[in-house]
């Protein structure tokens, strides 16, 4: 990694791992969900990684290997559950990160690279380590159309997360909050739904990163 300003950087080309942790009181301190991205810009204002088609990842899944979203809301964060390797379906994934925001945004292209919609991801504000980020989800979600309209996304998951303690009150209100700032970014087509991301196409050259064996470590700056 290079460094100014204070903040390290990686260099594009460098692989590294975006995570989640788990949203339950006993789980905040273990990861989840894994995905192994190839750096293409790391700066001061933006993060940008690339998880190429066919990656290896860690998801949860319900502990007798139900994918997560076939239980019933009902039940959906109460049952048990434990991770899974699986392989990354359909198209790559760009994911853009500016630091202190309490949120990311992905970028989806069908096959051919037609470029379907952006994905506002409300998450924790990333933490960053020397293998990656780590970062917490937060149910709530925005998707964005080439023509610039907008949605709310997984509402019903964003209440149920609340009903069965996942997220007080205080939290939701400021989840409530983050969404309705990245809402003004949209309407204002600011950054980074401006910058022209959708024209970007990766480095045929980079090889799709490899899930290491300790893919679920624990930094020194985060909480055993």
């Amino acid at each position: 990694m290079t460094g100014t300003g204070g903040m390290h950087h990686w260099a594009p080309g460098d692989q590294i791992l975006w995570r989640y942790r788990g949203n339950a009181p006993d789980l905040k301190s273990r990861v989840h969900i894994c995905r192994p991205v190839t750096v293409v810009q790391d700066t001061d204002e933006l993060l940008a990684v690339w998880m190429a088609p066919g990656t290896e990842c860690v998801k949860p899944v319900l502990a007798d290997g139900t994918p997560v979203h076939e239980e019933p809301l009902a039940t959906r964060y109460t049952a048990p559950r434990t991770t899974e390797r699986a392989r990354w379906f359909g198209t790559g994934v760009l994911k853009l990160a500016r630091p202190g925001d309490p949120w990311s945004v992905w970028l989806f292209w069908e096959r051919g690279w037609r470029f379907r919609s952006w994905y506002v991801n409300l998450e924790e504000p990333r933490t960053r380590w020397s293998g990656g980020i780590d970062s917490e989800d937060h149910f709530l979600d925005i998707s964005v159309y080439p023509d610039r309209t907008w949605q709310w996304r997984d509402e019903d998951e964003f209440a149920q997360a609340q009903r069965v303690g996942l997220m007080d009150a205080a939290q939701a209100r400021r989840v409530r909050a983050a969404g309705a700032a990245a809402v003004e970014v949209i309407r204002a087509w600011g950054r980074p739904f401006s910058d022209g991301w959708e024209e970007w196409r990766p480095d045929p050259r980079w090889p799709v990163p490899a899930l290491p064996a300790d893919w679920d470590r624990t930094p020194a700056h985060m909480p055993s």
